[in-house]
């Protein structure tokens, strides 16, 4: 009988680089660590080492895998220590184990069932002789089966919000779970709008709608007995999912602490922020590395893991412009004759799968998915979905034509090679739980998203350029995605390879024709000396772009901090400490950049913990400062549907009067008030006929000019044209309402009554508000828009496909619409004296001739351009 001798401790290696030529010496791996990665390695080892929370960004290709094996493997030797090494998915840590078996890096693999788990596997990483690689799910759990390790180590990170928050989100699906979804309904009736409350109740309504309810946190709390009667009931009897269930052990007790998201087809119960403090899987590691591909600028990953603090080692020098592989992006519905023929575009995509053979594509949502099936696949195609690839990724490779059709999923799945040629994007991706929709969908604040939608628009449309010599087409469908993805801002927010090749598929889709489109598509497919020339240029382009911070990704990182704070307050029952980290959060979203509507949703919030506080302690201070942040979010979000919203009897009862004056409508009357010129007969008689003659014409030096003089009637605190004729990207008008508002126009006062609006004309005054920010060096406040004024009746859908949710097309009788609304208001102000009238006097006389802002805003709103 052979008997094993424990032999004697080998050399221990100086750090993460020394240690793998050690490794390197019998493993099946490459020969080095490439110079980058002895980078980020030797960063992290002489740095950031001793730090509980780093995060690493490496780019696709750049071997991320090996430089977390290393981190993990040299805290193993050196120190014992027993590391988890974490995926997204089954698949995704298979794979992490193939190749930790090739650096010979010693591993179990640990991501079936626990009971499943072999001993023998478990107990080596129980004592430190392997390292665990597992997935998410195995420590963010209500029973954890990963709960001691030394050092977590997290894959995708970018990726692993819905895993990370999972543990508390509870949610009753009306379709399964239907008597648990109006039992709970029942318990917010008073937290939600009456009219909400009836619309949901009723028997046929559209589950389409992507609606999403916020219930008021107050009545929440006030209702929180009768709400944790009613899951409860529901748990004891099995009318919640298994994961409903094992969250409800997380939350009960808790509910009050939570918000209440609800939609026709479901209700979702969690916090704002994980409280993963409260986590000791998570929490009690002495360390935490977060692997990402793309780490964002606005403290995504912050709020993503509860996290106060991540530190952040950034991307190694070379490969801040450099991607992987090639991806040649394709934008159908911008080709001249499918936009003039949206119905045509199923099946022109239809016959590009078709020819691709195999084609992975990705939708935000079910419904999103259920429609791209019926309308846009082969018929009789074969369709695979997540779970028939999660253990093996070759019953969708083996098969020469097949669709693999994911919902919500960019991540996790690789086809490298031939394994795919053809990857889809179907629908922007802001569709996640109801949280998520509720933030893009109905509160409108798309910039505390961005991170998250660039991430996964970056990593799904790269699934299938997994190294420098893959290439893959990229099909970008859906209106909101191609008129996001056309956006400056977004692009330059891009990595430069991405944006370079965005750019270039966006001019070769634009101005020409589905079959010019299909001919440039073989020319990829080929990928001879003609696609070569073209692959130069991309990369030449690439070059020219440096990739920029996104607007208010600053204010949103240094607030990140302070709203981890409030909800680690909150799950604490620690109400004062969280109204005071409340307010930090806003004193952040204060800067040049400020995300309003993100920045209202915070001042609700502030609002009710305050209310909160005033009932439970009789301080009437408590509820003074309530009443400031109920009337900040007023004035913040009144470009959000959200507010239409917020009649709950709860939120009706506690609420402090608000100031009847909008605030745009009062700096318009401050404006008014301050343009003393027109206050005198002459002028103001002078003035009202040569802007009247203008705007009645089409000679459009007279038409711009009749714009501004038409800003300065509407109380304009500033309205000025562009004198330089030579300065296309000026707009023609600009009217600025002080910090409320600003207005730009591009006027088409010549254009012919016929014909379409095209895609430059859109370009031109959609890019006005930016020209605006940077001629005066200030952000545009929240609501601003540009308006569009043209005679032609129709709009060509490649404009419509470009369009911004600003961006408006007026008529010229709007125009003079409201030059009359506003004259007859001056008129009667100033039979009254304008210098002798209070504010809100001079709001009342306008407001009879339907002359404030709040008034005639909505008649020039009433076409967006994206719409038509």
């Amino acid at each position: 009988m052979a008997f094993k001798l424990k032999s004697a401790d080998a050399a221990m290696p100086d750090d993460p680089v020394d240690l793998y030529r050690i490794l390197a010496l019998t493993n099946r791996g490459p020969e080095y660590v490439w110079g980058h990665q002895q980078d980020v390695l030797r960063d992290w080892h002489e740095k950031k080492s001793d730090a509980s929370d780093v995060a690493i960004e490496l780019p696709t290709g750049a071997g991320k895998t090996l430089v977390g094996g290393l981190i993990s493997e040299y805290r193993r030797r050196k120190y014992g220590e027993r590391v988890a090494y974490l995926c997204p998915t089954r698949q995704l840590a298979r794979q992490t184990a193939e190749k930790f078996e090739e650096y010979g890096i010693p591993n179990v693999l640990l991501v079936n069932p626990v009971k499943t788990w072999n001993p023998a596997h478990q107990a080596q990483y129980e004592a430190g002789e392997a390292i665990a690689v597992s997935v998410y799910s195995h420590v963010f759990n209500s029973n954890p089966a990963l709960d001691n390790a030394g050092m977590l180590v997290l894959d995708d990170a970018h990726a692993a919000e819905g895993y990370v928050a999972s543990p508390w989100s509870l949610s009753i699906s009306r379709k399964t779970e239907e008597s648990a979804y109006l039992d709970v309904l029942s318990a917010l009736k008073p937290a939600l709008d009456p009219l909400v409350d009836t619309r949901l109740r009723a028997p046929e309504t559209d589950d389409s709608s992507p609606y999403v309810y916020l219930a008021s946190p107050i009545g929440v709390a006030e209702q929180s007995l009768p709400l944790e009667q009613a899951v409860g009931a529901a748990a004891r009897n099995s009318k919640l999912s298994t994961d409903a269930f094992h969250a409800w052990k997380f939350l009960q007790g808790r509910l009050d602490r939570c918000l209440v998201y609800v939609s026709y087809g479901q209700i979702l119960i969690r916090p704002l922020i994980a409280p993963t403090m409260q986590h000791q899987a998570f929490n009690s590691p002495a360390r935490r590395v977060y692997m990402s591909a793309t780490l964002g600028d606005g403290g995504e990953l912050e709020r993503s893991f509860g996290r106060r603090k991540i530190e952040r080692i950034p991307v190694p020098k070379g490969w801040e412009k450099q991607g992987t592989g090639r991806r040649f992006f394709l934008f159908p519905e911008l080709t001249d004759d499918l936009s003039a023929a949206p119905e045509r575009v199923p099946a022109f995509v239809s016959d590009v799968i078709n020819s691709a053979g195999r084609a992975v594509i990705l939708t935000p949502d079910g419904r999103t998915a259920a429609t791209f099936a019926k309308k846009c696949l082969p018929e009789t195609y074969p369709v695979m979905k997540a779970s028939d690839v999660e253990d093996d990724l070759t019953t969708f490779t083996s098969m020469d034509k097949a669709a693999l059709l994911l919902t919500n999923r960019y991540d996790g799945i690789d086809l490298p090679g031939d394994d795919c040629r053809l990857v889809v994007l179907a629908g922007l991706p802001a569709r996640g739980d109801l949280q998520e929709r509720f933030l893009h969908e109905s509160l409108g604040a798309l910039e505390v998203l961005q991170e998250r939608i660039r991430a996964r628009i970056v990593q799904g449309s790269g699934r299938a350029t997994r190294s420098n010599k893959d290439w893959a087409a990229v099909m970008v469908l859906d209106r909101s995605l191609t008129s996001y993805l056309s956006g400056p801002d977004v692009q330059a927010s891009l990595h430069p390879e991405v944006h370079a090749e965005v750019e270039f598929g966006r001019t070769n889709s634009l101005g020409t024709t589905s079959s010019e489109m299909l001919n440039n598509l073989d020319v990829f497919r080929r990928h001879e000396q003609d696609w070569a020339d073209v692959d130069s240029h991309i990369a030449t382009q690439r070059e020219q772009y440096t990739r920029t911070v996104a607007p208010s990704a600053r204010e949103l990182r240094n607030a990140a901090r302070h709203e981890v704070a409030v909800w680690e307050a909150i799950w604490n029952n620690q109400w004062d400490w969280a109204l005071t980290a409340v307010q930090r959060v806003l004193d952040q979203l204060k800067g040049p950049r400020t995300p309003q509507r993100y920045a209202a949703l915070w001042n609700y919030l502030g609002y009710s913990i305050a209310e909160r506080l005033a009932q439970q302690s009789g301080d009437s201070s408590h509820r003074d400062t309530g009443a400031r942040y109920y009337r900040e979010l007023q004035r913040k979000g009144q470009t959000s549907n959200f507010l239409a919203h917020l009649a709950s009897p709860s939120d009706r009862a506690h609420a402090p009067a608000l100031e009847d004056l909008d605030p745009l409508d009062e700096a318009a009357m401050l404006g008014v008030v301050a343009c003393t010129e027109l206050h005198h007969p002459d002028g103001f008689e002078q003035t009202v006929a040569e802007a009247r003659a203008g705007l009645a014409g089409t000679e459009y030096r007279a038409y711009e000019a009749g714009l501004v003089h038409l800003g300065t009637f509407a109380g304009a605190s500033e309205s000025y044209g562009n004198d330089d004729d030579a300065n296309p990207a000026a707009p023609d008008a600009v009217w600025i309402f002080g910090e409320a508002r600003w207005v730009t126009w591009e006027a088409k006062s010549e254009a012919t009554s016929t014909g379409e609006v095209g895609p430059d004309n859109v370009r031109q005054a959609q890019g006005h508000l930016r020209y605006t920010e940077a001629e005066r060096n200030a952000p545009a406040p929240s609501g601003s828009i540009a308006l569009l004024m043209s005679p032609k009746p129709k709009i060509m859908p490649a404009a419509r496909m470009l369009a911004d949710d600003h961006l408006y097309l007026v008529r010229p009788p709007s125009v003079l619409d409201v030059f009359d609304r506003l004259v007859r208001a001056w008129r009667s102000a100033r039979a009254r004296t304008i210098t002798v009238l209070s504010t809100a006097e001079l709001a009342d006389i306008f407001r009879a001739e339907n002359a404030l802002p709040s008034q005639w805003l909505p008649l020039l709103k009433a076409a967006p351009i994206k719409e038509q």
